[in-house]
């Protein structure tokens, strides 16, 4: 009985241990490439990304006009579709104005994500 329950509780971890968190103070730093296009506060050549995660996508940041693609794509901005996207945002999204070619390096795309939590 005693395995039983020790297996169970590790099923239920096994989930978190395989999602590695960001670094949000990190992510502030990462950040910094972004800044020429977005901010929290109000749109600029790209949305405010005030609350983006768990945002659908072409929605919200009032005012700003976003591609037909992006709002065609059905997206919310979850965890995985942020990364895809932060890593390649064409690829993601084919057909998006958003020049940026992405984010190599998969830590710094999670950093990113911590710190975009931060803003929601």
């Amino acid at each position: 009985m005693r395995h039983l329950i020790l297996g169970a509780a590790l099923a239920l971890l096994l989930p978190v241990a395989a999602h590695a968190e960001g670094d949000a103070a990190a992510g502030e730093k990462a950040f910094a490439p972004c800044k020429a296009c977005h901010n929290f506060e109000k749109n600029g050549v790209g949305p405010t990304l005030k609350g983006v995660v768990g945002a659908k996508a072409g929605e919200g940041a009032d005012g700003y006009a976003f591609s037909d693609a992006l709002k065609k794509s059905g997206l919310t901005w979850d965890e995985a579709n942020l990364k895809e996207w932060l890593a390649d945002p064409k690829k993601k999204v084919p057909g998006t104005k958003m020049v940026f070619p992405g984010i190599k390096d998969p830590k710094k795309v999670d950093d990113i994500i911590a710190y975009l939590k931060t803003k929601s």
